[in-house]
């Protein structure tokens, strides 16, 4: 997401703790919320995927799925 769209997130906040949004400024601020939401969701998988956890043996594992279980 660019600086500009995440100014404009910032910037709609501030407008609607001034006074209500008209339903363009709230369509907006909508669609840039959830374009921020699916970017940092997008990005926290990429992180997720790419950990690993060392034992103490020093063995290293991929981080496993929600709901799968870890390999021995």
């Amino acid at each position: 997401m660019t600086d500009e769209k995440i100014r404009r997130i910032n910037e709609l906040a501030h407008i609607a703790k001034a006074r209500e949004l008209t339903p363009e400024e709230l369509e907006e601020r909508t669609r840039l919320r959830q374009e921020y939401i699916q970017e940092f969701r997008r990005g926290t998988i990429e992180l997720l995927e790419n950990t690993y956890i060392q034992t103490p043996d020093g063995k290293k594992h991929k981080l496993p799925r929600k709901g799968e279980l870890p390999k021995a």
